[in-house]
């Protein structure tokens, strides 16, 4: 630690675990505006390297459930923010949130850290830990292991988190924006308080460097406590909309109304159902100790209507610098593309097409580039539309998780139903398939120039079968090719001759396609 931060305040190591996801993206660059050192614990560290403050810190691959790898990254390091949650995961997840922050609170122990800082959910008074949703259980005992260590800790607990790409700001705005008369579970009268992204931030960068012998657990809230039926109705009159109609019934459980809410919104269930269950109870903060170490400013915390306008400008400018789907979801796939069908284990299918247009490699890439989301997917939107809904039916993101910026990408950002695994500027788009699949699956899109100074096109489709149904999969599917990936190659080649002809270069009609399946 040195003492040449801003204002003489502390200049402090910091360790960020989650930094892939909503809050641990957002919180590297105020970490870094506020004087301190970053380093970074990341299962795929390739999935920072794209953001911008990327060149500022440091990054070491680990997981928190390895105790190595996290007595690596904890060397030297004053304050460890531990920011990981297994929310949306199958069964089992209680035992490996214990499991990983314990290896975390034990790690600090030996490395000397100074504090430990977690972000966990703000819980209900008075009602017995057995009744709360496994979820806000599994963070409270998350909260009490880090209490319970010899290491001082922050934990800080908030409800429901309104910024830009939040998944609770998501589903509030699809649900309020899509359906102007809505028949809603009884969960919209529990009353709760909100908070915006930009105050949560501030109270973590604010525990860095709380006094030594604080160690205890902080409620943070906004000003405002709501019933979801007023923040819907709130967010409707901030948005411009008409006024909405909401209709509560009793019968929804919370899985059936996970299932409503993914249905109505880019949330998927797994993801829904956390956050609904959470809404059973009233969760309204009991305490306002931060402010005592962490002074509240004018305005701040912001109100609820505020955090909304913020969050819908973000929307609105196209700046939104993290979404709830910015971590991959527990289980998806995560296996790296095989560059050799022999490691791969033996099969491994292909769709090949290649195209040619006369245009410039730049107009083809934009075109690339702004792949998915409200720009689709340039083949069939009804096939493309049944298998995002197929996915949904069982359980996957299906294909309305969108695009976090309309015209950029950054390896690790999800795209509908899809993850970019590489991105190479002007060249490459490599994307993994996170559908539910027997198998795992890749789409490749290159931009390049050839011996003549042509612009090329290529795609690659290719699939590793899992099993027997994998292989079934592979060729009940291979017939509609043709249609899905032949239309795509073409209609992105003939959109990116449209692009160049508006810039006023001379086109030549798309020519000579090529399939190559193996």
């Amino acid at each position: 630690m040195t003492t040449d931060g801003p204002n003489g305040t502390p200049r402090l190591r910091c360790l960020v675990t989650g930094a892939s996801g909503y809050i641990g993206g957002r919180l590297v660059p105020e970490l870094l505006a506020a004087g301190h050192q970053v380093l970074c614990l990341a299962r795929s560290p390739d999935k920072l390297r794209d953001h911008p403050w990327a060149g500022e810190v440091e990054t070491v691959r680990g997981d928190v459930t390895d105790a190595d790898s996290v007595a690596a990254a904890m060397r030297d390091v004053d304050v460890a923010y531990y920011l990981v949650h297994a929310l949306g995961s199958g069964s089992g997840f209680e035992d490996t949130d214990r499991r990983a922050a314990r290896v975390f609170a034990e790690q600090a122990r030996a490395a000397g850290v100074s504090r430990i800082v977690y972000l966990g959910g703000l819980t209900p008074a008075n009602v017995p830990e057995r009744e709360l949703s496994p979820h806000l259980r599994s963070r409270a005992e998350v909260g009490r292991i880090f209490l319970d260590s010899p290491v001082p800790a922050a934990v800080l607990r908030a409800a429901v988190v309104i910024g830009s790409g939040s998944a609770s700001f998501e589903m509030l705005r699809y649900l309020t924006e899509r359906l102007p008369v809505m028949v809603t579970p009884s969960w919209v009268h529990t009353r709760t308080q909100p908070i915006g992204v930009r105050d949560v931030l501030r109270y973590l960068v604010g525990c860095a460097t709380l006094p030594d012998d604080v160690d205890r657990a902080f409620d943070i809230g906004g000003p405002d406590v709501l019933t979801y039926r007023e923040m819907m109705c709130r967010y409707a009159a901030v948005a411009g909309l008409p006024r909405r109609l909401i209709v509560p019934v009793p019968v929804l459980t919370p899985s059936l109304s996970s299932h409503w809410v993914g249905l109505v919104t880019p949330v998927p269930a797994s993801l829904a159902r956390p956050l609904t269950e959470s809404l059973r109870h009233e969760v309204v903060c009991r305490e306002h100790d931060i402010a005592r170490y962490v002074p509240d400013l004018p305005g701040r915390p912001l109100s609820f209507d505020d955090a909304l306008r913020l969050a819908l400008r973000r929307v609105r400018e196209a700046q939104v610098a993290t979404r709830w789907s910015s971590a991959a979801l527990p289980g998806a796939p995560s296996d790296p593309l095989p560059t050799d069908p022999d490691w791969a284990g033996g099969s491994l299918y292909k769709d090949e097409r290649e195209r040619t247009v006369e245009a410039p490699r730049e107009s083809l890439w934009k075109v690339i580039e702004g792949i998915g989301g409200d720009n689709g997917w340039y083949s069939f939107p009804l096939a493309w539309a049944v298998r995002g809904w197929l996915d949904r039916f069982v359980g996957g993101v299906g294909l309305r998780r969108g695009r976090r910026d309309a015209e950029r990408l950054r390896v690790g950002d999800s795209l509908d139903f899809w993850r970019v695994e590489e991105i190479e500027p002007g060249h490459l788009l490599r994307l993994r398939a996170e559908m539910r699949l027997p198998g795992l699956a890749w789409l490749e899109m290159r931009a390049e120039t050839d011996d003549k100074g042509g612009t090329h096109y290529r795609q690659r489709a290719l699939f590793h079968p899992r099993g027997l149904l994998g292989h079934a999969y592979w060729w009940a599917v291979s017939p509609f090719h043709a249609v899905v990936f032949g239309g795509m190659a073409r209609n992105i080649t003939q959109a990116a001759a449209r692009r160049s002809s508006a810039t006023g270069d001379r086109i030549r009609e798309p020519h000579h396609e090529r399939s190559v399946r193996q």
